[in-house]
């Protein structure tokens, strides 16, 4: 949909270079200059037809965080980007430790943060893919076949953020593209996707779960653009 509706974006995965020259990862998981930790199965883009088997989109929208970092210092970002870490600082146990990744993270923060054109106009969204196997006693919307998941952390960082905010409407990681939809006008991205559910209405009783399920939020709870001009 960004592509069709020529909305500028890029994914930058960490070590997407390294892996370039080493598809196969045959030097995967060992140590030393010739190791790298790309996560295939990580990058949705991956094994999107109308990327990969277009050589000059691939090349123009697959990056590496080598490029995410020179993209902020010149303040070239496109409008929306995908960061992914390597396996090194994802915080997954298997190969890396948490505050490797809010290492990873707040090198992006700050440098975003520095740059004062930049932070007039960017949303960082902080995310996970799963809650590390604590237990979670909060609330679990069915939203289709596939569940839904326990609940993980979100952190939205950027000047237009309520300070203290603490959300309580529904979301999930599709929430990310209902807010891109939403702050873009785009359509959804199938007829199908969890995309198009409504967000969710809710009761003073248990402001987590929606009246209307199965429902979420697009995020857009977390700011306050009052007053910003279009």
């Amino acid at each position: 949909m960004l592509l069709e509706n020529q909305v500028s974006w890029k994914s930058y995965n960490d070590q997407w270079n390294a892996y370039l020259g080493d598809k196969y990862q045959l030097n995967y998981g060992t140590v030393g200059p010739n190791s790298d930790q790309y996560c295939n199965i990580c990058n949705g883009f991956h094994y999107q037809t109308q990327i990969m088997a277009n050589d000059a989109v691939r090349a123009a929208h697959i990056k590496d965080t080598t490029d995410l970092y020179a993209d902020i210092a010149s303040g070239d970002l496109p409008a929306v980007s995908f960061v992914k870490p390597s396996g090194w600082v994802d915080g997954h146990p298997a190969s890396s430790k948490w505050d490797l990744y809010e290492g990873f993270v707040k090198k992006i923060v700050d440098a975003v943060e520095s740059n004062k054109k930049l932070w007039e106009s960017t949303a960082i969204i902080v995310t996970v893919d799963e809650g590390g196997g604590y237990y979670d006693s909060g609330y679990v919307q069915p939203l289709d076949f596939f569940g839904d998941g326990t609940r993980i952390p979100m952190i939205v960082v950027s000047k237009y953020t309520k300070a203290g905010h603490i959300s309580h409407s529904y979301t999930d990681h599709v929430s990310v593209l209902k807010f891109i939809e939403r702050n873009w006008n785009l359509p959804t991205v199938s007829g199908r996707s969890r995309d198009n559910l409504p967000n969710p209405k809710t009761d003073r009783e248990n402001p987590y779960a929606p009246t209307n399920t199965p429902a979420i939020g697009d995020l857009f709870d977390l700011f306050d653009f009052s007053g910003v001009s279009k």
